[in-house]
């Protein structure tokens, strides 16, 4: 068997600078500065960030190194041009793979706030020694921590979307298996597709063996079909869904198309795998029993699952516990606004589109007194409103060859996703001059 060699070639940073030079980076040649501001580029876009925030890093080094700098972004791909004196120089990168780590673009942020005071004093070497030490950080969780956080993000999920509290727990178990089924071969770099069909198969599979060993003890068959949908709703790629729509509306249309489309492989994937389990078991997706709590009870509960939901999201974008903390309580209030709209008769679409442009305006009155970037504030404290549920019906009954049943379905996962990123591009508006005026 031939040795395996990674497609991405590795780009070896400190080659594209001299490392033997004392020069400040803001007298060193035009292809040094342009290594510089790329890879700043590329290590947004590897972490998360929608291209406005990856052209808004290039174009803060650019100005500090007197460049002027023109990109193009994609999902995992920049092609940029830096202008000198009237000389160009232009380059195409492209990362391995697509991910989100809130840490570490809280650690860029940083980095690029303060790059203007020391562009004077350090080489392009010396900053790229400091970008080395972002990108080797370690993950802030083990396998164990961000599969238990999958769990509860699942669970509290369930919860919101009428669980009951066996339904919860067999989902709590199974999203914790599936999700450390997919980090393990994440980890060893198996291919996209492989990993989100062993994952979601492995959530349904335990779902179904928990259920029925429930069945076997009680003596009774128990019926839990309701719930097994949300064990594998980890897998939704909540990140690049909100922010394609926001790279759509500033009309970075390579951007938003591509994380749209990626984001729709990984859902048609997920689901077809789920659908694909559920029929060996004979399961179909069935509506939870309503809740009959009172408000007082109710209100409550939703506000600390929300809360619960939202936090195991964030541990599994490698957010701090601090930072997780406080966009859960940012997405507890906004998920409970759009889930009491929701009852009041509000449109769901309506409903979403508050409850995201109140996570907006909440991120965007803190973000100055917290710190941390408003992405990884807004986009977590949001991702529980994806619905994954309609998403996943839609797919099944497509399956099954109901497509009326399946298309209503999947018409109101579209018109609640359209409606998300919507609500935080109007909080940005409202919050933000710069956002509001640039194009």
């Amino acid at each position: 068997m031939s040795k395996f060699r990674q497609q991405h070639m590795t780009i070896l940073w400190h080659d594209t600078s001299r490392n033997d030079s004392d020069k400040p980076s803001s007298s060193s040649p035009l292809s040094e500065k342009a290594g510089l501001i790329g890879r700043v580029g590329l290590m947004f876009l590897a972490y998360g960030a929608g291209s406005f925030r990856v052209r808004a890093a290039m174009n803060k080094l650019s100005r500090a190194l007197n460049v002027t700098c023109n990109a193009d972004i994609g999902l995992k791909s920049i092609d940029y041009t830096c202008i000198e004196n009237g000389i160009s120089c232009t380059n195409a990168l492209s990362n391995v793979t697509t991910g989100v780590n809130t840490d570490k673009l809280h650690y860029l942020e940083i980095f690029c706030d303060g790059f203007t005071e020391r562009v004077s004093r350090y080489s392009v070497d010396d900053f790229h020694k400091m970008l080395d030490t972002i990108e080797k950080e370690r993950g802030n969780y083990k396998l164990l921590q961000l599969s238990l956080a999958s769990g509860i993000a699942c669970m509290a999920f369930s919860f919101l979307l009428g669980a009951g509290a066996l339904d919860m727990v067999v989902t709590f178990f199974a999203a914790l298996f599936g999700f450390m089924v997919r980090k393990i071969l994440l980890n060893r770099k198996i291919t996209l597709f492989a990993n989100i069909c062993a994952g979601v198969m492995t959530s349904c599979i335990v779902y179904m063996l928990l259920v029925k060993a429930l069945g076997s003890i009680t003596g009774s068959p128990i019926d839990f079909r309701a719930g097994y949908i949300c064990s594998m709703l980890y897998v939704i790629p909540g990140f690049p869904l909100i922010t394609g729509g926001i790279d759509l509306a500033k009309l970075d249309l390579k951007s938003g198309i591509e994380r749209i489309t990626y984001a729709v492989l990984v859902i048609g994937v997920a689901t077809l795998a789920g659908a694909f389990t559920a029929s060996l078991f004979n399961f179909a997706p069935v509506d939870f029993e309503p809740y009959s709590l009172p408000l007082y009870y109710l209100i409550p509960l939703r506000l600390v699952m929300s809360f619960l939901g939202v936090f195991g999201f964030s541990i599994l974008f490698n957010s701090t516990v601090r930072m997780a903390s406080i966009a859960g309580v940012i997405g507890a209030v906004a998920n409970v606004l759009r889930l009491c709209l929701t009852d009041m008769g509000v449109g769901m679409s309506i409903a979403a589109f508050c409850g995201a442009l109140t996570a907006g305006l909440l991120a965007s009155s803190i973000k100055n007194h917290i710190g941390f970037p408003r992405i990884t504030l807004t986009v977590p404290s949001i991702v529980i409103m994806v619905p994954g549920m309609f998403m996943y019906k839609g797919i099944f009954f497509f399956s099954q060859a109901d497509f009326s049943t399946g298309l209503n379905w999947l018409a109101k996962a579209v018109i609640v996703v359209v409606s998300l990123p919507l609500g935080l591009v109007f909080a940005r508006i409202l919050t933000d001059r710069n956002f509001r005026k640039s194009s």
